[in-house]
């Protein structure tokens, strides 16, 4: 069961786990497609070239047709010139990737899970807790600064709705194995990336509850 620390780092009690994360089993390849949607939707998709219709200039036929004894040209502006249009570049596009609900709860829930096996998951209860330095959150998570040194990747997620949120992301910025989400943006590749959780009590709760919900 995972710990509950105080704001001192104390531990206080042991948090039970939902039965949501006591059996949850899907497939490597459901997991693989989850993160590949969060990536390809994560993509700007705005590269953009121009076309020879596109590009400014070259209305103008360079020379004549014939006479010249040079390879016939219209414009300047056609793919063979410098400064000319692109054939088949790039244009804006989208690469949005779509996924059924139900899919993407069952790798979510998954991987959620399976950092609660593995004992990499922390409650910390911040109702209370305001820093307003980077060292508190540093004794915090990680005792002292040698520890911070070689510590896992950590990923710390509080409420949405949790006052003290943007306090603890303040002061967290500086340290280097520290992010910091909210429980809406958690998502696949965050869980997979991040060697340990630090949850807040009310970020748990509501991820239980969407989570309940979507059943």
């Amino acid at each position: 069961m995972p710990n509950v620390i105080d704001e001192n780092g104390d531990v206080v009690r042991e948090a039970p786990v939902h039965e949501l994360f006591s059996d949850s089993a899907v497939s490597s390849h459901a997991i693989f497609r989850a993160v590949h949607r969060e990536l390809a939707n994560a993509r700007a998709g705005t590269a953009s070239t121009k076309k020879r219709d596109e590009v400014a200039g070259g209305g103008k036929k360079p020379w004549r047709q014939k006479g010249t004894g040079r390879a016939r040209q219209g414009s300047i502006r056609s793919p063979q010139w410098r400064h000319g249009g692109v054939v088949f570049g790039p244009q804006p596009r989208s690469f949005s990737e779509g996924l059924n609900k139900r899919e993407r709860r069952a790798a979510f829930l998954a991987v959620l899970a399976e950092r609660f096996r593995s004992d990499a998951v922390t409650f910390i209860d911040a109702a209370s807790f305001a820093p307003t330095k980077t060292g508190e959150c540093l004794r915090l998570f990680f005792g002292d600064r040698k520890g911070a040194r070689n510590a896992p990747l950590t990923l710390v997620v509080h409420a949405k709705s949790e006052k003290n949120g943007a306090a603890i992301a303040r002061a967290s910025r500086n340290l280097q194995r520290v992010a910091v989400t909210d429980d809406g943006a958690l998502d696949v590749k965050d869980l997979l990336r991040f060697e340990r959780l630090v949850l807040t009590t009310a970020a748990y709760d509501a991820l239980v509850e969407r989570l309940a919900r979507s059943r």
